[in-house]
């Protein structure tokens, strides 16, 4: 018989880098983890749970099988930058939680 697999808390295996990016291109925020039972990620940006096409299937931002975030295109208006921010990834299963290191997205300057 196989010996029963033990679970693990969540790790973050891959962290997400600081990305320069110019507006209407797409961008991706990288994160892996790895736990048992799989863990599952969400992306918080300033503080703030981001919300993603999972929630809303009209947003420009996709959650990727493996974690990463997608930025379909960079939203730049006269009103704001709405994706500019500090961003972060956490990764939950039920023995804990892991963060990622901070990344900020930066939108380059008309």
């Amino acid at each position: 018989s196989h010996p029963q697999l033990e679970d693990t808390a969540p790790r973050i295996v891959e962290h997400p880098t600081d990305v320069l990016v110019s507006k209407g291109e797409p961008a991706t925020l990288s994160c892996k983890a790895e736990g048992r039972p799989a863990p599952v990620v969400e992306w918080y940006k300033d503080g703030e749970r981001v919300e993603t096409d999972r929630e809303d299937p009209r947003s420009h931002r996709t959650l990727l099988p493996g974690g990463s975030l997608f930025f379909l295109r960079i939203l730049h208006g006269r009103r704001g930058k709405p994706d500019e921010g500090v961003y972060v990834c956490v990764a939950r299963n039920y023995l804990g939680e892991a963060t990622s290191r901070n990344a900020s997205l930066e939108v380059a300057g008309e």
